[in-house]
C-alpha cells in the first residue's frame, strides 16, 4: 500500500500548531502517512524557493504550497494542508474522493471574514476562493497541475496561484465541508462531526483564541504532540 504524502505548511511562528496538526493526523489513522513540512529555509537552501517575502502573505508558506506537485515528482496524489488544522478522524478517507479528471479537489468555501486581523495581528485579507487552497487533494500528474514548475510558483502572482487560474475551471473538484471546517465561520448545524478543523482566525496556541470551538480537543492532542509528531 503506497503511503499518503501530506505536505504541511510550516511557519516558524506556529510550531505548536504544526506539531498538533501532525500528531492529531497520526493519532487518528492506521494508514501509512508521510508528512513533509514545507519549511521555507529548507526550500530556499535547495534553490526551490526564491520569492521575496510578500508583506501581504499571512504565513511563510503562502506560496510554497504550490510546489507540492513538483516535490511529489508530478506523480500520484498528495495532500496539502495549512499547519493550523486539527484532525479528528482518519485523513486517509480523502482518498475515496480521487477523480483522475480533476487537478485538485477542495472545500469550496464562500468565506468572507469580517475581522481585519487574525492570528497574532496579521492582516485578514479577502479575495475570491479564500481558503480553498488551505486544504487540497492534488492530482500531481494532471496535465494542468504540471504547469506548477518552481519557476511558475516563484514568479506568478498570488491571484494566479490562489485563485487556481493555472487550472481549467472544470478541473477543480469539490470535497465535503468535513475536510476543512472553518472554526468561527462554519457551524455544527452545517457540519456536526468534522474530520479536519481549521483554526484559520487563530487557535488555542494563542492566548486570544484559547477558548475557541474545539479548543479542548486541540489541547488533548497538544499533550501528546511531542510523542506522536514526526
Amino acid at each position: 500500500m503506497s503511503p499518503l504524502n501530506v505536505y504541511m505548511g510550516y511557519d516558524s511562528r506556529e510550531d505548536a500548531a504544526f506539531r498538533v496538526a501532525t500528531a492529531s493526523m497520526f493519532y487518528n489513522t492506521k494508514y501509512h502517512i508521510d508528512v513533509c513540512p514545507l519549511d521555507l529555509k529548507w526550500l530556499r537552501d535547495r534553490n526551490l524557493y526564491w520569492r521575496e517575502n510578500d508583506p501581504l502573505a499571512s504565513t511563510e508558506f503562502a506560496f510554497s504550497r504550490f510546489l507540492v506537485p513538483y516535490l511529489n515528482d508530478y506523480r500520484g496524489w498528495a495532500v496539502f494542508c495549512d499547519c493550523d488544522f486539527m484532525f479528528r478522524h482518519d485523513i486517509s478517507t480523502i482518498l475515496d474522493y480521487r477523480d483522475e479528471t480533476m487537478g485538485v479537489l477542495v472545500v469550496k468555501h464562500d468565506y468572507k471574514p469580517t475581522e481585519t486581523t487574525k492570528m497574532d495581528g496579521r492582516a485578514q485579507t479577502q479575495y475570491p476562493r479564500k481558503n480553498w487552497s488551505s486544504f487540497m487533494l492534488i492530482n500531481c500528474g494532471h496535465e494542468d497541475v504540471r504547469r506548477l514548475t518552481p519557476e511558475v510558483v516563484n514568479r506568478s502572482s498570488g491571484q494566479y496561484l490562489h485563485r487556481f487560474q493555472w487550472l481549467s475551471e472544470g478541473a477543480i473538484g469539490e470535497l465535503p465541508l468535513e475536510y476543512n471546517y472553518l472554526e468561527g465561520w462554519n457551524t455544527k448545524e452545517q457540519c456536526p462531526d468534522p474530520i479536519a478543523v481549521h483554526f484559520t482566525r487563530g487557535g488555542p496556541w494563542l492566548d486570544k483564541y484559547k477558548d475557541v470551538e474545539y479548543a479542548d480537543e486541540w489541547n488533548k492532542y497538544a499533550s501528546i504532540a511531542p510523542r506522536l509528531a514526526k
